[in-house]
């Protein structure tokens, strides 16, 4: 009987001794931002020629957990409606700066693009609200801190196909591009300097994984990455094309010059341009009178040419690819003399011309 009391004693002082272990429970430390978060301006106009460049970053300090462990932290931005109510914040864009990260900066594009799709109106200014939670275990927030953004219309993306080929090795990757100034109508100036052949494709990515344009015959282009390749009449500086609407396609060889009575040749004969492969550039020096006008013309002929937009944009008055254009003005000089002239026609979604007084 004794046994069975010391028995039951001892399961008594146990029970207590685990009730009394089981009531010293941990508590959750709570966590905050020692100090701001803080931004390099309070105010960004934004543009193509910040595009590139850092035009805000954001600072915050450490948040210290009890547990030593890394800490992930997030950007919030929305706009100030959201950031009250109920629903405070619920809409906010997150940007996961990453583990121990104390900083994040944005570049001009990348800034245009986050107020744009925060529906900032372009060309004015709007306010962004931002803010930053880290998290390990529990969430801590800072206060929010407020920019003003003037977003600027980015200009349309436009289309693009690459044009490998036998002058410069078959490596899509590493080959000009053809844009569409015209839905589905794809064209570009090459440079197939003297060789074996002048065979070349249109592929729809910078790979061969994807879509390639071979030869159809007849002028006629194929889906068929089988296909033989299509090919230029001739070496030089050649304009290519493609038009995805008629399956067609083309290659013309070019040389350049001016033309009118503001050349020396007046509007009977062209004044010769000479290529320079390494800047990608037609070049001519010669004496000009600003009392007449010119325009670039290929081959002698008026089947390629250029003229200026209102804007002073370069453009094709006449061309096979994208059709006339009755709309444009003639180039001018703004005063008599000797000029060096340059069309730079490299990017087919910028050709530009400059004209300089020596």
């Amino acid at each position: 009987m004794k046994k069975f009391i010391y028995l039951s004693l001892a399961i008594i002082c146990c029970l207590a001794y685990g009730c009394k272990k089981d009531a010293a429970l941990t508590k959750l430390q709570a966590v905050a931002f020692p100090s701001t978060l803080t931004a390099s301006t309070n105010a960004v106009m934004l543009s193509k020629a910040n595009d590139t460049t850092s035009v805000v970053t954001f600072s915050w300090p450490a948040v210290a957990y009890p547990i030593k462990a890394s800490v992930t932290y997030t950007l919030q931005i929305d706009v100030p409606a959201d950031t009250v109510g109920t629903a405070a914040w619920g809409n906010a864009t997150n940007i996961t700066v990453g583990n121990d990260a104390l900083s994040k900066s944005y570049k001009g594009k990348d800034l245009n693009a986050l107020a744009i799709s925060k529906g900032l109106a372009t060309g004015a200014a709007g306010t962004l609200v931002f803010r930053v939670h880290a998290y390990q275990d529990q969430y801590a927030f800072t206060k929010p801190v407020i920019v003003t953004v003037t977003p600027y219309a980015a200009a349309p993306v436009i289309p693009v196909l690459y044009i490998p080929g036998a002058y410069q090795g078959w490596s899509p990757g590493t080959a000009p591009v053809a844009a569409a100034l015209k839905p589905k109508i794809y064209e570009a100036y090459v440079y197939m300097p003297s060789a074996d052949n002048y065979y070349f494709k249109f592929t729809s990515s910078p790979d061969w994984d994807h879509i390639n344009y071979g030869d159809a015959g007849g002028g006629a282009i194929t889906e068929d990455g089988l296909a033989g390749g299509l090919v230029s009449p001739g070496p030089g500086y050649v304009q290519v094309s493609i038009n995805l609407n008629t399956k067609t396609w083309s290659a013309v060889p070019t040389t350049w010059g001016i033309i009118g009575d503001a050349t020396p040749g007046g509007w009977g004969g062209d004044t010769q341009m000479t290529y320079d492969p390494a800047k990608q550039v037609w070049t001519l020096t010669c004496d000009m009178l600003s009392t007449g006008s010119f325009k670039f013309r290929a081959n002698n002929q008026w089947a390629i040419d250029f003229g200026v937009t209102k804007e002073g944009k370069l453009a094709y008055a006449d061309n096979p690819v994208f059709g006339y254009d009755g709309s444009l003005d003639n180039l001018s000089v703004p005063t008599s003399g000797n000029y060096t002239i340059t069309l730079d026609l490299h990017d087919p979604t910028n050709y530009n011309y400059k004209l300089k007084k020596n």
